[in-house]
C-alpha cells in the first residue's frame, strides 16, 4: 500500500514464530528474520511483481527462517507494528528525500547472519502536542498491592516514583500533569480509567511494581492492552485487576470503538516500546537490568481509558535485590527519570537537520509471528 510519505507490507501471519531485528553494515541494512517460517505461494507471488517496493526485500534466507531486509541507504524511518486477530506484521517504510541517487537494492550482497544488533533513531512525524499527561499510582490506601519481605508495599514504591515524574513532567515538557492520586488513599480501577476520560488526557501511564513467587525472578516490563501475550501476563494483570485469572479475559466482544481504536493501539505500543527501551537504557549503566520487554495484558486501566495509555511494572519487590533497591531514593529517582525519559521521546521527538522528528529510542516489538502471504 503506498502513501503519500511512506510505503507500507503486511505479513499475513498463521502461527507464533519468533523474529529479530539486527543491523548490518556495509551496505547499511535492517534485517528483521522471521525463525521457523515459511513463505507461502501467494507471498511468493507478490515478491516476484515488479512493482514491489525496492527499498524492501524478503526472502526464504534459510529452510526454516524468513529474512526481510530494509536497506537504510534509501530510507529515512521504518516501524514496525504487530497486530493481532488477524496476526499480521505491519512494516512501515519512509523513503528518504537528500538523495539525488540511490544504489539499487539489488546491488547489495545478501544479509549476513552475524550482524549486530543495533537501535536506530526513529524519525517520524511531529505528532499533536501532548497537553495532559495523566500518572497512575496503582493501589493506595486500604489496597497496598504486592508486599516484600521486609513490609514495604506497592503503593508507597509508585507513588514516589509517580511524584517525582510529575515534576519532571511539568518542568521540562511543559504538560498539563494529573494523577489518580496524590497521597495514600483508595481509588478504585473505574474511577482511574473515568477520570483520565473526564480530563481529556492525552496520555495514560499506570505505574506498578510486580511480584513472583521465584525470589530469583526480576527485571522491568512493560505493557499495553491487549490478550495475554503469555500466561504470566494474565497472572499479572489479574492481580492488578484483583480478578480471578479465570475472570480476567479481554472479551474483545466488548471493546467498543470510540473506546479503542487502531490509533490508540498503535500508540500505546509505540509508547510502551519507547518508555520500555529509555528505562533500560536510563537504569542500565546503574543496575542489573533484566528486561523482560513489552508485552499485552487485559488490564482493566488500560481496557477503559480512551487514550495511548500504558503500565509499567518496574522492578520485583518478591525479588530481595530489587526490593532493597525500592527502598533507596536512588532508585525510585533514576526510575522516574527512565519513565520520563520514554515519555519525552514519545510526545517530542528531536528535530533533525532534515526537517523530520526522530525518537532516540526504537519501536522494535520483539515478538512472536510466522509468514504466509504479503499485501502492500
Amino acid at each position: 500500500m503506498a502513501y503519500p510519505d511512506h510505503t507500507r507490507v503486511v505479513l499475513v501471519l498463521q502461527r507464533d514464530v519468533t523474529f529479530t531485528q539486527s543491523r548490518q553494515r556495509k551496505p547499511d541494512r535492517l534485517i528483521i528474520e522471521l525463525q521457523n517460517s515459511l513463505l507461502g505461494t501467494a507471498a511468493r507471488a507478490v515478491l516476484s511483481d515488479s512493482e514491489f517496493p525496492g527499498e524492501i526485500t524478503i526472502a526464504q534466507a534459510h529452510p526454516r527462517s524468513v529474512t526481510v531486509s530494509l536497506n537504510m541507504e534509501a530510507i529515512s524511518d521504518y516501524k514496525l507494528l504487530p497486530l493481532t486477530r488477524p496476526s499480521r506484521l505491519v512494516v512501515d517504510v519512509y523513503p528518504r528525500t537528500d538523495l539525488a541517487a540511490l544504489r539499487p537494492l539489488a546491488d547489495a550482497p545478501p544479509p549476513s547472519a552475524s550482524s549486530i544488533p543495533q537501535f536506530k533513531s526513529a524519525k517520524r512525524p511531529a505528532r499533536p502536542e501532548i497537553k495532559t499527561i495523566v500518572l497512575d499510582p496503582g493501589h493506595g490506601g486500604k489496597d497496598p498491592g504486592a508486599i516484600g519481605r521486609t513490609g514495604i508495599a506497592e503503593k508507597d514504591i509508585v507513588l514516589r516514583i509517580a511524584l517525582k515524574l510529575r515534576d519532571l513532567i511539568a518542568k521540562h515538557l511543559g504538560s498539563h500533569v494529573l494523577m489518580t492520586r496524590h497521597q495514600d488513599t483508595y481509588v478504585d480501577l473505574e474511577d482511574r480509567a473515568k477520570f483520565a476520560n473526564a480530563t481529556e488526557a492525552d496520555l495514560f501511564i499506570s505505574i506498578h511494581v510486580n511480584s513472583h513467587p521465584q525470589r530469583s525472578t526480576k527485571g522491568l516490563e512493560v505493557y499495553h492492552f491487549g490478550e495475554a501475550s503469555d500466561q504470566r501476563a494474565l497472572e499479572v494483570a489479574a492481580r492488578e485487576n484483583g480478578t480471578p485469572i479465570k475472570d480476567t479475559g479481554v472479551g474483545w466482544q466488548y471493546l467498543v470503538a470510540d473506546l479503542l481504536t487502531t490509533k490508540k493501539v498503535e500508540e500505546s505500543l509505540e509508547l510502551a516500546w519507547t518508555t520500555k527501551q529509555a528505562m533500560v537504557a536510563h537504569l542500565d549503566s546503574h543496575y542489573d537490568v533484566v528486561d523482560h520487554g513489552v508485552k499485552t495484558g487485559p488490564f482493566y486501566v488500560l481496557r477503559y481509558t480512551a487514550m495511548p495509555s500504558i503500565l509499567a511494572e518496574i522492578g520485583f519487590i518478591s525479588n530481595p535485590t530489587e526490593e532493597r533497591q525500592m527502598q533507596g531514593d536512588a532508585f525510585l529517582t533514576r526510575m522516574a527519570e527512565g519513565i520520563f525519559e520514554g515519555v519525552k521521546a514519545f510526545a517530542q521527538p528531536m528535530q533533525t537537520a532534515s526537517g523530520t522528528r526522530s525518537s532516540p529510542y526504537r519501536v522494535i516489538p520483539a515478538t512472536r509471528y510466522p509468514v504466509t502471504q504479503l499485501s502492500r
